[in-house]
């Protein structure tokens, strides 16, 4: 791997969400070894690796900017923590097998403050919305280049978004489209008035449908479900912070339905009241842990 502390990173800040209850879903204890399968800038590496005596970390991230984050963040911790540039679908831990896992879903907030990342519409910016850009699919290319059906049809499924159909209509009649602000603007201009002016900006559906499709999101959260249980040792504990209904569903599917684990959250753990004040993008989080079984 390149030296990651040659990598740009000032602007790469996230808050950590749910930090208080990831700890009290976890076994800590001295010596244990965890994956932090989407470490972002550390911060919920950060906890574990102080919450006992020579604790060790495996830190994944397909973000380099995330990674670099990290590892400046983590610099005290020197060889304990062991940093791997992949997504957790293509992770291979060998013959490593682990106390806990972890996994914070979706977008960080650094990705959506960075505005050449072109994940938010609040920036003007290229359609770009890849976290490892490694790859050559962007959002520009689904929108300036699918067709008008398959669009809709992302937006509906992906961003269950209700106006697919016209949204889609007007992207390919308008299109192409260059940046983040002229397709935020083109999607508000075509829906009615009410909802253009409702609870939340008419283009968060389709954005966060591009996003999921751009990074094969929710593919990869079912591969890592499918494949994680198995990295645990017994009676090792998995938790997965989920932000929008697609991924909670997944993860709660997965847990359940795999034969290794023991779901210890029968409902999603939710922010504290203080943490959504403190920072409202906590508000959609979900914690569910499950823990593998003793025999398994």
């Amino acid at each position: 791997m390149s030296n990651l502390n040659d990598i740009d990173k000032p602007t790469f800040m996230h808050k950590s969400v749910l930090g208080r209850e990831l700890l009290q879903a976890m076994v800590i204890a001295p010596g244990s070894c965890f994956l932090d399968a989407t470490v972002g800038g550390g911060g919920h590496s950060r906890l574990l690796l102080t919450a006992a005596s020579d604790v060790t970390v495996r830190a994944i991230d397909q973000d380099e900017q995330a990674l670099a984050a990290a590892q400046a963040n983590l610099a005290e911790f020197g060889d304990r923590v062991h940093y791997d540039r992949r997504n957790f679908a293509n992770y291979d831990p060998g013959s490593l097998r682990f106390d806990g896992i972890i996994a914070d879903l979706g977008v960080s907030s650094a990705q959506l403050d960075i505005p050449e990342r072109g994940f938010s519409f609040r920036h003007e910016a290229p359609l770009d919305m890849r976290m490892d850009r490694r790859q050559t699919l962007t959002a520009a290319e689904l929108i300036n280049h699918w067709e008008e059906t398959r669009l809709a049809d992302i937006f509906f499924k992906y961003g269950e978004e209700r106006l697919s159909r016209r949204i889609a209509r007007t992207i390919t009649e308008q299109r192409p489209f260059q940046t983040t602000t002229d397709l935020a603007e083109a999607i508000a201009r075509c829906v009615p008035r009410a909802y253009r002016y409702g609870r939340i900006h008419p283009a968060t559906r389709v954005f966060q449908a591009l996003r999921i499709v751009v990074n094969r999101e929710l593919d990869a959260l079912e591969t890592f479900l499918q494949q994680a249980p198995t990295w645990l040792k017994p009676e090792g504990r998995i938790a997965i912070i989920s932000f929008h209904s697609l991924e909670d569903r997944l993860v709660k599917h997965g847990f359940r339905e795999s034969p290794l684990l023991q779901v210890l959250t029968k409902k999603p753990i939710i922010p504290q009241e203080e943490e959504m004040n403190e920072n409202p993008r906590a508000r959609s989080a979900k914690l569910r842990v499950a823990q593998r079984l003793p025999e398994a």
